[in-house]
């Protein structure tokens, strides 16, 4: 009985200590926020959502590159397509190129050995976010889930896609991968390679943004857009202004629907004065508990007279909101609260009605290999469904 009650005081003062470290982290974090406005800018915009294409894309570019390459993944695997990756920055770095590969510190799954192998080419390797004291519970959670790629200070990407077998189609649970990728030339490079290099500041300590070389002159492309670099705070915000300003339709693409409580009230509100609310979700998880959690949600919304359909030919990962087919948000943000209240994110506002077009009709693919939800089918609840649903209701924050 004594052991017991030991045991019960080491539960429970470890979860005192969780809510400290993690609400004064978050109090001292909130502090320090740069909440940026970065300006419109006018670049030229691609789009991809096979991997395949994406990577051959992306390689053949990293191996044109002349003076720099600068890159930032949430998770780089240590696999087959990850290691014909770190071979080309490897062999860039031995031809004179300046190569910089940053990674998150829980998303990376690089082993010592290939951290080791491009440090000994000439690649710079930093981790990104690593747990710090005094609030090491916080710490870690605050993940940077950016994508960046800059090359040459001229060319760039971001969007939803990592390094790893998975993103290639290769992993036999979850493919083929569906996702959103952008490729960008032009005005708007200037602010993906800053970011990266106040990103790689903060992990590498070397301050190389006031380096010229790095920011070459840039010509205006044809596409209206806006970068927005958030950080576990800013886009509830931007969310909560595009579903304000609604008037006929808004689309939500993305593989975890867990809206804080304002946003789910604002589609609600939405939806009551006629917007058109359509949300699509993969169909498979491949994270526990994060379907569970969207469950309550859904079940509302498809009450209150939204669509929601489940992607089936694959994951579906893409991260996408379409506003009156006036504005589209697509980057690295999650529909959910880790990255509207955690992570690092990096998103990009789009204004050009042509280059929409072009995503919707990549939309309008991803619906037609999806099936529409129904309330019947997400009524069916069992044991233990209503467990696990209770169970990530109670840690959705963390999902």
């Amino acid at each position: 009985m004594e052991i017991g009650w030991i045991l019960l005081g080491i539960v429970a003062g470890l979860a005192l200590w969780v809510y400290a470290d993690f609400m004064l982290g978050r109090k001292k974090h909130l502090s320090n926020v740069n909440n940026k406005v970065l300006p419109m800018r006018d670049s030229d915009l691609a789009i991809f959502a096979k991997g395949p294409e994406l990577f051959h894309d992306l390689f053949t570019e990293i191996k044109n590159a002349k003076q720099h390459i600068h890159i930032l993944f949430y998770i780089v695997q240590d696999d087959k397509i990850s290691q014909e990756f770190l071979s080309i920055l490897k062999e860039k770095a031995k031809e004179g190129v300046e190569v910089r590969l940053l990674v998150d510190w829980v998303g990376s799954g690089l082993k010592r050995k290939s951290i080791q192998s491009l440090k000994d080419a000439g690649v710079e390797f930093a981790y990104s976010q690593t747990p710090k004291f005094p609030f090491l519970f916080y710490s870690s959670q605050v993940r940077n889930h950016r994508k960046i790629t800059v090359i040459d200070g001229r060319l760039s990407y971001l969007g939803g896609f990592n390094i790893g077998k998975e993103y290639y189609d290769q992993d036999p649970k979850l493919s083929p991968w569906r996702d959103y990728h952008l490729k960008m030339t032009g005005e708007g490079v200037m602010d993906l390679q800053k970011e990266f290099l106040e990103d790689w500041q903060a992990a590498a300590k070397v301050n190389l943004l006031h380096d010229k070389a790095y920011f070459p002159p840039l010509e205006k492309g044809s596409i209206r857009q806006r970068l927005v670099p958030t950080e576990g705070i800013l886009l509830e915000e931007l969310i909560a202004n595009l579903i304000t300003e609604s008037e006929k339709s808004i689309f939500i693409g993305t593989p975890y629907f867990i809206p804080s409580k304002r946003i789910f009230n604002l589609l609600l509100d939405a939806l009551k004065k006629g917007v058109a609310v359509t949300i699509l979700v993969p169909h498979k998880a491949d994270h526990i508990l994060v379907k569970e959690a969207s469950l309550p949600y859904l079940r509302t919304l498809i009450k209150e007279g939204a669509d929601v359909y489940q992607y089936l030919k694959g994951f579906y990962h893409a991260k996408v909101i379409i506003i009156d087919d006036q504005v589209c948000d697509a980057g690295t943000a999650n529909f959910d609260k880790r990255s509207m209240f955690l992570n690092y994110e990096l998103n990009c506002l789009i204004y050009d009605p042509a280059f929409i077009k072009k995503v919707k009709h990549i939309i309008t693919e991803d619906i037609l290999n999806s099936q529409k939800a129904t309330l019947q089918e997400l009524n069916r609840v069992n044991m233990l469904l209503s467990v696990k649903e209770k169970a990530a209701r109670t840690i959705s924050y963390f999902l």
